[in-house]
């Protein structure tokens, strides 16, 4: 089956080829690392986490490259308010990022380059923009790039460059020859970090990282470059007009992929707001895999609404499925495929799963085909037969799962020491309903279920769970 994805270049869908056969370049936008990452930033990583896990579940060597923008004027200027160097804060900032991404599941990157670390590349790059005469340099200021000499600035974004300078909000700077010239190299202040160049101390402006990082760590061209959709313009646009200069009109990448925005009760998040919630704020409410859930929910390329209701239906489909993969013990799963009805519902969730994210990445139609077959197992438990190709079935169900980035585990419980005495009563209810003592064991049911103990019956007897 052959894989579809929109590019946001063309604005269709594309057939899937890569540059090199069996083998993915994916350079991903990342943080400027100045302040906590958000949950904006978890739902961009997560997408794709989703589609590199995708393409490896498909055969392919996926190369993901994630930058962090360590020299900013944000990172900066809230260093200066924190009394604290640049350096100290973008490295802090840094190691939180990868415990946080590690607590939500999403795998590390093969490479995190830093606009730091690419200081000599920069300034290679720049110089080749120079004699080319794509760049200029205004003594005792900074290095421009000159948007005249790219004759398709704007093929990303759709836009025409007149059209932009006609309506341009641009700050006015003197020293530029035309308002969209946009920034290379900064010269230096005061009191900021700096390095040594062929234009006097200074630092790469933003968008020249990224070119960079690309052309030193994959090779220049790559298959896929991602990242949010605030970024095609100005950020994505300009990646591609410095480094199409250089690639003598070789394509930057194949493929343009970006994710939709994350609103927060239904207006845009933004720092400069203040309505922001934390990474940090949602794993200590738990959150990590019911949030992925939420973006598994959502096609990547539309809004994500992120609120109480939104987040509270996105923890009872996880449960769902959850419980349907609840008591499995992957030692009695069948070695070989059952003949049974659940392995051929198994079968066509698989085929129904892949067709979906082969469709450019539609995950929450490829989450329809695992309720199908939670649906299909849970129906064969409760009828009482079936028990080891029910084993079998849940074990694809998991599977499948997997490539999505979902664990389905039960969260533990708060302290282990109580869970003997749950598993007492629950016997102890399972005793009294036997006895036809309903009412009472009714009471045992509820007290549990006021203290988050949620108690589950089947064919096979009854089950507990936490309910956090």
């Amino acid at each position: 089956m052959t894989i579809q994805i929109t590019n946001t270049m063309t604005g269709r869908k594309e057939l899937f080829e890569t540059i090199e056969p069996g083998k993915v370049r994916m350079y991903v936008c990342g943080p400027t690392v100045y302040a906590e990452a958000h949950i904006g930033h978890a739902m961009s990583a997560m997408v794709f986490d989703i589609i590199r896990r995708y393409l490896e579940y498909q055969g392919y060597q996926v190369i993901h490259a994630q930058n962090f923008t360590d020299v900013d004027d944000k990172i900066i200027n809230r260093a200066n308010e924190l009394g604290i160097s640049s350096e100290q804060l973008a490295e802090d900032m840094i190691n939180e990022w990868m415990a946080q991404t590690a607590r939500l599941n999403i795998k590390p990157a093969t490479i995190y380059p830093r606009a730091t670390q690419e200081i000599d590349t920069i300034i290679g790059l720049i110089e080749k923009l120079i004699e080319s005469g794509h760049a200029y340099h205004v003594p005792g200021s900074d290095v421009f790039y000159r948007v005249s000499r790219f004759e398709n600035y704007g093929k990303l974004s759709h836009r025409n460059l007149d059209d932009m300078i006609a309506g341009s909000r641009v700050d006015v700077d003197e020293h530029k020859e035309n308002p969209m010239d946009f920034v290379l190299w900064k010269a230096a202040k005061e009191d900021e970090p700096s390095w040594d160049s062929p234009w006097g101390p200074g630092r790469p402006g933003w968008h020249i990282e990224c070119s960079a990082m690309i052309q030193r760590h994959l090779g220049g061209e790559i298959d896929i470059h991602g990242g949010g959709s605030d970024l095609i313009f100005p950020h994505h646009e300009n990646e591609i007009t410095q480094s199409e200069s250089i690639n003598c009109g070789h394509n930057l990448a194949r493929y343009w992929v970006h994710n939709g925005m994350l609103e927060l009760r239904g207006e845009k998040m933004s720092k400069s707001e203040g309505n922001l919630v934390t990474i940090r704020e949602l794993l200590d409410m738990g959150g990590g895999e019911v949030f992925r859930f939420m973006v598994l929910g959502s096609h990547y390329r539309s809004p994500m609404a992120f609120g109480d209701d939104t987040y509270e239906s996105a923890k009872r489909g996880l449960e769902r499925l959850i419980g349907a993969v609840r008591g499995l013990d992957r030692r009695e799963v069948p070695d070989a495929r059952p003949s049974h009805e659940l392995a051929d519902a198994a079968d066509e969730a698989r085929q129904r799963f892949e067709a979906a994210m082969n469709d450019d990445f539609n995950t929450p139609v490829a989450l329809a085909a695992l309720f199908d077959l939670a649906r299909s197992i849970n129906r064969a438990q409760d009828e009482g037969h079936g028990t080891p190709e029910a084993r079998w079935a849940q074990a694809r169900l998991q599977d499948l799962a997997a490539v999505l980035g979902l664990k389905l585990q039960e969260p533990e419980p708060e302290s282990l020491d109580s869970a003997p005495f749950i598993d007492l009563l629950v016997e102890v209810r399972q005793q009294l309903r036997e006895a036809k003592q309903f009412e009472l064991a009714d009471q045992v049911r509820d007290r549990l279920s006021a203290l988050g103990v949620v108690i589950e019956d089947s064919a096979e007897g009854s089950r507990w769970r936490m309910d956090r």
